[in-house]
């Protein structure tokens, strides 16, 4: 029987890892390091194929840190989502994973066979302040050479339309990637959580964005599974998701 508190829930979204390829200055978790954990991926895929059989599930995403750290399990997560038919299989990257071509083709091929249809770029004055613009435009190629869906995702300070420092220079890492025709999405807004509050708290005086991400405990919508395995304020490595959900009180 499904949870009042969850009858409307159709995503399950996966921080793959923290361990990350960028120093981003905005970043809403904080430091991080090029190591850390990864949900395993058995405890991962199981907690998809239990939820799916139980709700309407739209969309699975796999995000970090940089999941492509992790390409083995991003792509089985995905894979198993394509596979119960989840229509939606969305990967949020850096694009930072390797220096070499070959690695990033190689990479991009398995995406396309694990099912991955809407892949959105980090790119933005953010990300580029740590992570080199070539290595991301090169990954972009291949993934467009790899047919999937793929969209430009910056984070713009203020507001998208705010004319500050960063977002000039967001429009100008943007603007890098016109040969290509990758559509630009709407990004998202920073809001004042981690890095953000540390470097960026002048910014946050006269606005302060709310986290987009943030779930109304009465009417989950998405389960989001930390990379140690934490949700919904259980944990994958100790119990099963639907117990789990089925214990869940706001």
């Amino acid at each position: 029987m499904n949870k009042p508190y969850l009858k409307h829930l159709n995503k399950i979204e996966f921080v793959l890892t923290n361990a990350c390829t960028g120093r981003c200055i905005h970043c809403s978790q904080g430091e991080h390091s090029t190591h850390g954990e990864c949900i395993d991926v058995k405890i991962a895929t199981d907690a998809v194929k239990q939820v799916v059989k139980r709700y309407d599930i739209k969309t699975v995403m796999v995000f970090g840190g940089e999941p492509l750290l992790f390409v083995d399990t991003t792509c089985a997560i995905l894979a198993c989502a394509s596979e119960l038919s989840v229509p939606k299989r969305q990967l949020i990257t850096n694009g930072f994973f390797t220096r070499d071509r070959g690695r990033m083709r190689e990479v991009a091929l398995r995406l396309a066979e694990c099912g991955v249809n809407d892949l959105l770029l980090s790119v933005d004055a953010f990300h580029q302040q740590t992570i080199p613009l070539e290595i991301v435009h090169a990954f972009a190629e291949e993934v467009q050479q790899a047919a999937i869906p793929i969209r430009l995702q910056p984070a713009w300070l203020v507001s998208r339309e705010d004319d500050n420092p960063y977002n000039r220079k967001t429009k100008e890492a943007l603007s890098a990637f016109r040969d290509t025709g990758i559509p630009t999405g709407e990004g998202n807004v920073i809001f004042p959580e981690g890095n953000a509050i540390r470097y960026l708290s002048e910014y946050f005086t006269q606005v302060c964005p709310e986290n987009p991400y943030e779930e109304n405990p009465y009417d989950v919508r998405c389960l989001s599974v930390a990379p140690d395995g934490s949700v919904l304020g259980g944990n994958l490595y100790e119990r099963d998701i639907l117990a789990i959900i089925d214990d869940y009180i706001p």
